[in-house]
C-alpha cells in the first residue's frame, strides 16, 4: 500500500464503520413507525440542505448543473442508483427475509460492480465508457474476494439458518446491483466535477426520485414520530454523519483508490454492524463471528493488492 494512500485507506474504514452503524439506526428508526421511504427522504433532504451550506460558505459561486444533457442523465443514474433505489431495496427486503440473507447479498456488491464494469467495458464504446477503471481478474483478486464473501457468510449466518424468500432476496440483489452501478461511474464523474458538487447532484435526484414514491406510499410521517428523542437523535446521525459527511468522504476516496479498491471495504459492512451490536445491543461474539471477521479483512487485503500485482507483472 503506498503511503501516500494510507490516509485514504483510514477514511475508506471510517466510511465503512459508520455505514455499519446504520442498520441499527434504521432499525430503531423503522421500530418507531417510519417508512423506509421517509427514512430516506429526511436523511437526503438534510444532507441536501447541508451540503448547499458547504457550497455556499465556499468562495466559488456554486454551479447548478453539468457540462452537458449526458453527464446530467449520468448524474440522475447516480442519484437512483445509489440513492433512491439502493435504500428503498435494501430497507424494504428487510420486511420480506432475513437480516442475515440481506447483510450477505447487499455485501456482494463489490463482485457485482466488477462484473458491471467487464460487461459495460465489454457491451459498450467510447470516450466515456474507456475512461472507467480497468479490471482484469487474477488469482489475487479472486481469493481476496472469496474469502471476503466467505467471511460475510460466516457472520451472516452465524445463529441463523438460510432460508430463502424470492422477493426480499431479489430486494437486497437489487440493492446490490444498484450500489455497483453507483460505483462504476461516481468516480469518473467525482473526478470530472469534484466530490461535493458530484455528492449534491445524486442527493437531488436521490430525492426528486423518491417523491413518487411517497405520495403513492406513506406521505410525511406524523409529527409526534418525529419529535421523539431517539428519532431526532438518528435522524440527524443518518443525514449530517452517514450522509452528508460520508458521501462526500467516500466519493473522494473513490477518487483517489479506485473504486474497484474502495468498494472492497463494503465487504467490511457486516464486521461493523457486528461490532456496533456487541456495543449498543450488547450482543456476544461468537467463534464464528470472529473467524468470519478475520476471513474478511485478509479478504479485502488480498482484492486490494490485485492493481498492484498485476501492474508488477506488466
Amino acid at each position: 500500500m503506498p503511503a501516500k494512500n494510507f490516509l485514504y485507506h483510514l477514511l475508506a474504514l471510517l466510511v465503512v464503520a459508520i455505514w455499519g452503524v446504520t442498520f441499527i439506526s434504521t432499525k430503531v428508526l423503522i421500530n418507531n413507525g417510519l417508512h423506509p421511504s421517509q427514512i430516506f427522504a429526511i436523511r437526503f433532504v438534510m444532507a441536501y440542505a447541508g451540503i448547499w451550506v458547504l457550497e455556499l460558505a465556499g468562495k466559488e459561486k456554486p454551479r447548478l448543473w453539468s457540462a452537458s444533457l449526458r453527464d446530467e442523465a449520468v448524474f440522475l443514474l447516480l442519484g437512483i442508483s445509489g440513492g433512491s433505489m439502493y435504500f428503498l431495496t435494501e430497507n424494504t427486503a428487510l420486511a420480506y427475509t432475513q437480516a442475515s440473507n440481506v447483510a450477505f447479498i447487499v455485501s456482494t456488491a463489490p463482485l457485482v460492480t466488477v462484473l458491471l464494469t467487464l460487461a459495460a467495458r465489454k457491451l459498450f464504446k467510447g470516450d466515456f465508457i474507456d475512461a472507467l477503471e480497468p479490471v482484469r481478474f487474477n488469482w489475487v483478486l479472486v481469493l481476496g474476494t472469496l474469502l471476503a464473501l466467505a467471511g460475510v457468510a460466516l457472520i451472516a449466518f452465524d445463529g441463523s439458518r438460510f432460508q430463502m424468500s424470492l422477493r426480499g432476496d431479489l430486494l437486497a440483489f437489487g440493492a446490490a446491483l444498484c450500489w455497483g452501478v453507483y460505483s462504476i461511474f461516481m468516480g469518473k464523474m467525482s473526478a470530472d466535477y469534484g466530490e461535493v458538487f458530484a455528492t449534491r447532484k445524486v442527493f437531488f435526484y436521490g430525492l426528486v426520485t423518491i417523491i413518487p414514491f411517497l405520495l403513492a406510499g406513506e406521505g410525511l410521517p406524523a409529527p409526534e414520530i418525529l419529535g421523539r428523542g431517539a428519532v431526532i437523535g438518528n435522524l440527524l446521525f443518518l443525514g449530517l454523519i452517514a450522509s452528508l459527511a460520508c458521501f462526500i468522504i467516500w466519493n473522494k476516496v473513490m477518487v483517489r483508490l479506485g473504486h474497484f479498491t474502495a468498494t472492497n471495504f463494503v465487504y467490511l459492512n457486516p464486521f461493523f454492524t457486528l461490532i456496533a451490536a456487541i456495543i449498543i445491543l450488547g450482543e456476544r461474539l461468537t467463534p464464528l463471528s470472529a473467524a468470519g471477521s478475520l476471513a474478511i479483512f485478509l479478504g479485502v487485503f488480498l482484492a486490494g493488492r490485485h492493481k498492484e500485482i498485476t501492474k508488477r507483472k506488466k
